[in-house]
């Protein structure tokens, strides 16, 4: 069974930094891409970034370019969202999800629930 799960939201100020981890079980041994998105209330799911499974080709959405950076961390079976220079505009709920076709882009085949992410000013 697929699992996603991610972990390391939570509350910081204008400016700061965090990291994400989106842990992947049951897909051992399958290449596949990681994509980031994030739901703020009120607004459409966004795309944040993605990478595909070497870690070669990586992409990301236009808000966040030059300010996160995402990563795979092969011995974890993890992908890393590293968010710096945070701004009120990237709060929201932080979802990962797994594209099993390896290209990236999607259409993505598993989700997770999500972590909140909340910068205040």
């Amino acid at each position: 069974q697929v699992h996603l799960v991610e972990s390391g939201g939570g509350l910081v100020q204008v400016g700061g930094s965090l990291t994400l981890t989106c842990a992947a079980s049951g897909l051992s041994d399958r290449n596949y891409a990681t994509g980031w998105f994030r739901q703020s209330p009120g607004k459409a799911r966004e795309f944040v970034a993605g990478i595909r499974w070497r870690g070669s080709n990586k992409s990301y959405g236009n808000s966040v370019r030059g300010r996160f950076t995402i990563s795979r961390d092969h011995a974890r079976d993890a992908t890393i969202l590293q968010m710096n220079n945070l701004k009120p505009e990237d709060t929201g709920v932080y979802i990962c999800a797994a594209d099993m076709s390896g290209r990236g882009g999607g259409p993505y085949d598993y989700w997770g629930q999500g972590t909140q992410v909340t910068v205040s000013s």
